[in-house]
């Protein structure tokens, strides 16, 4: 028999705010976390802007805090929103067993520090200013710190969560680009249904507001070049949308089966009712046109959940503001829901967010927890022209009150990958 998965905490910070309901406020009301890039200087670059966790301190949610000299960003903010997820679900007074309790996490190319590969490099460099590798050898290693590869590894993120909370259960990492962390949570919850753990954390963290990471994706042609202010540069469904922002950030979820969490009195605040992945094979870098890919994810996700299409209160869009995304999951989403499509409202928090990459998933699916547990749902700011190819709604610029029982959250990653979840209200 399968078990009932609810949802009994949650933990996350991005650009505009750090820690959940600060970052829920913010999207509410229509407030954007993406400015000026003040971690370094990027006067120079062809992006200068992203959406940027500013005025964070780890140390407050580590029991040692030496671990933080082999902890890149990605992993102090992933750290510190299960800090917070444990905090909120009241397992942090009374853990629960450690063989029964496991961590899933969306993760992927950790950002490498360039002054720090810069020094090794220059100290490699031959007579004529060449990169030599017998040099690098003997000479460039020994600039880079002993420790390093710790910092860079993808599952060290999942690694130091469950150091951290004494997770000796299953443990996972998911590195599916911009599906990671919507993935983590769906494998989670598997985990939890099929009996293998009472208690998951999962979600996703990522930071890659870096020098080589800002040149990576402009190269690509990924990230937005529009000179605008900052805060008006995502706009997802927009008609002048060009291109993503880079944003970091990380948001962790507890997930218990039903019986654990009522045992124990737990403050339930829905249930993962529905999980569902798919692959385009079409390319790397573009997704399937008509969105066939992005359907079947959907609809796998409504068979799993025994739920129609006609019973989705909101969709929390993947809208990443590139020209082919918007477009392919406005027709994917009206081949899944026909008729009602147009009557389901359907908006994108990295409008306020920017994309937090493999974090992006998990941010949009504690923001659909939230919507169910206050009955209002985020906007999608910035919408001021939108393309006649996307004509739905997309809650523009302003949150809507609602009564929502049920939601469908959305993420499409480079090379293809899909993933959806479908969450609903709790009855007991």
């Amino acid at each position: 028999m399968t078990r009932r998965v609810v949802v009994t905490g949650f933990g996350g910070l991005a650009g505009n705010g750090n820690d959940a309901e600060t970052l829920w406020r913010s999207c509410l009301e229509g407030r954007s976390g993406i400015d000026w890039i003040q971690s370094f200087d990027a006067r120079t670059y062809p992006v200068r802007i992203a959406g940027e966790v500013r005025g964070f301190k780890p140390r407050p949610f580590l029991k040692n805090p030496k671990s933080l000299k082999i902890m890149g960003n990605n992993i102090r903010l992933g750290v510190a929103a299960a800090f917070m997820a444990m905090d909120q679900s009241g397992l942090r007074g009374s853990p629960p067993a450690p063989e029964r309790f496991g961590v899933v996490m969306g993760s992927g190319m950790v950002p490498s520090d360039l002054e720090e590969l810069g020094a090794a490099v220059g100290a490699s460099l031959d007579e004529q200013g060449e990169f030599s590798v017998p040099r690098f050898g003997a000479e460039g290693h020994k600039q880079l710190f002993p420790l390093w590869l710790l910092k860079h590894l993808p599952n060290m993120v999942a690694a130091h969560i469950s150091i951290e909370n004494n997770a000796q259960g299953p443990n996972n990492t998911i590195v599916t680009a911009c599906s990671a962390s919507t993935q983590a949570i769906g494998e989670a919850f598997r985990i939890v249904q099929r009996g293998d753990a009472d208690v998951m954390l999962a979600g996703g963290a990522d930071s890659r507001v870096d020098p080589l990471s800002l040149v990576a994706y402009s190269l690509l042609g990924a990230v937005s070049a529009a000179d605008r202010p900052p805060a008006e540069v995502s706009r997802p469904f927009d008609r002048g949308r060009d291109g993503f922002v880079l944003g970091e950030g990380a948001a962790v979820l507890v997930l218990e089966s039903e019986e654990h969490a009522r045992a124990r009195g737990a403050n339930i605040l829905a249930e993962v009712a529905g999980y569902g992945s798919s692959f385009d094979a079409y390319a790397v870098t573009g997704p399937e046109p008509e969105g066939r890919g992005a359907a079947q994810s959907m609809r796998a996700a409504l068979r799993d959940a025994r739920t129609d299409a006609a019973d989705i209160d909101y969709i929390s869009a993947h809208g990443t503001s590139t020209v082919l995304n918007d477009s392919m999951e406005t027709r994917a989403v009206k081949t899944v829901f026909g008729e009602c499509a147009a009557s389901v409202p359907m908006s994108s928090v990295k409008s306020m967010l920017g994309h937090l990459i493999g974090a992006a998933g998990a941010i949009e699916f504690l923001t659909c927890v939230l919507a169910i547990r206050d009955g209002v749902v985020p906007p999608t700011i910035n919408l001021e022209d939108p393309d006649p190819e996307c004509d739905l709604d997309y809650v523009p610029r302003t949150a809507r009150e609602l009564k929502v029982r049920t939601v469908l959250s959305n993420s499409f990653g480079f090379g293809g990958q899909n993933a959806t979840l479908v969450a609903r209200d709790y009855a007991g």
